[in-house]
């Protein structure tokens, strides 16, 4: 997602630091799963999952 006032030599992280983001929530999930068992897991996945949608809600009523 480039920002159409960065210049045209600055690279876009925005893939890259997503796939980061992907891998270290696996690793911390994993974690968990063996600490605690799956239910823990499954609760903070679907507690993540409830902020990402209330970030693009608010995301998408700035832009309107």
């Amino acid at each position: 997602m480039r920002e159409p006032e960065l210049p045209a030599g600055m690279p876009d992280f925005f893939t890259a630091a997503i796939i980061f983001a992907g891998i270290n929530l696996m690793w911390i999930f994993f974690v968990i799963w063996v600490m605690y068992g799956m239910v823990p897991v499954v609760v903070l996945a679907v507690l993540v999952n409830h902020f990402i949608t209330r970030l693009e809600i608010r995301l998408n009523s700035q832009k309107a």
